[in-house]
């Protein structure tokens, strides 16, 4: 397996940077992440970050060397990830929850599916064309779906997200059968509140990656001005095996069997990621809102 990668990650005009990206692989499969730590709410970058972890370990665990059934792997996975979260906050006593967006693309067997949950999204492109993206989980694009909203709605506002007292919604599509060339684009919203569609399908079409991602982060940077929110970026060009090998391209042909290569920061989780279900995460939630509840009636 063999493709080119590129990531850049910019605060822009925030006090932190609460955006994370990494990825990881083996002899053949790949899995790329990026989380955005929703503002408004405590920690943002710790959930962004325990997020990452989750779903890494969960997928060193899995992939020997491929994830058997990748619909199910994200699915799983990113459930882990809110329980582990919220386990976080509940340890805590945190009053409110720390919560993250969530993009995640497994590659392998020439093929890529992907989840998402919240307005961090996935750009798919085919020969200078837009092949797929994915859709926000924000009240603005799902009713611009169906029509005009008949009053003005704020983008910012989000009905899911990993983390929150609620169990996430999240969608999984794929896989799709790559080409030569073809392009993955997983950014946060400060890259795409500042470009449209069209900007970013034309620069990492023209571009090889390494040139793209940061001309990319640099075009949204400059529109969003000393307001602009983090922005992150990174981008996959999936390349055939007798393509030509790219400066930034990775072989994972050398890479003996069993072994794990991964650019995401390790760390010890607080708990040991079970298998789940869904009475295990309403037990979770129940938790965090019985700390709520406590913390509030202290208050009081």
């Amino acid at each position: 397996m063999k493709f080119s990668v590129f990531q850049v990650s910019r605060q822009g005009g925030r006090e932190t940077n609460e955006d994370r990206m990494g990825y990881c692989y083996t002899r053949e499969s790949g899995l790329f992440l990026l989380a955005d730590g929703m503002g408004g709410h405590p920690e943002g970058e710790v959930a962004a970050q325990l997020a990452l972890q989750t779903i890494s370990a969960l997928y060193q665990k899995q992939a020997r060397p491929v994830i058997d059934n990748m619909a199910d792997f994200l699915s799983s996975a990113l459930n882990a990830a809110h329980l582990e979260i919220t386990r976080y906050a509940t340890a805590k006593g945190m009053l409110d929850t720390p919560r993250t967006t969530l993009v995640a693309v497994i590659l392998q067997d020439s093929g890529a599916a992907w989840a998402h949950c919240g307005d961090s999204r996935l750009y798919v492109v085919r020969d200078g064309e837009l092949l797929s993206r994915t859709r926000d989980h924000s009240y603005l694009e799902q009713q611009g779906a169906g029509g005009r909203s008949p009053v003005p709605l704020n983008r910012n506002i989000l009905f899911t997200c990993l983390g929150s007292p609620t169990q996430p919604v999240f969608d999984i599509a794929g896989p799709v059968v790559l080409q030569q060339g073809d392009k993955l684009l997983l950014c946060s919203d400060g890259l795409w509140d500042n470009l449209s569609d069209t900007e970013i399908v034309s620069e990492i079409s023209s571009k090889g990656v390494a040139e793209a991602v940061p001309d990319l982060v640099e075009s949204a940077l400059r529109a969003g001005g000393a307001q602009s929110d983090n922005v992150t970026a990174m981008a996959i060009e999936w390349e055939t095996p007798d393509a030509f090998e790219s400066t930034y391209a990775v072989s994972t042909d050398s890479i003996m069997d069993g072994v794990f290569a991964s650019t995401i920061q390790a760390g010890l989780l607080d708990t040991e990621i079970d298998e789940l279900d869904d009475a295990t995460i309403e037990r979770s939630i129940a938790e965090i809102n019985e700390a709520i509840r406590r913390s509030a009636a202290k208050r009081a």
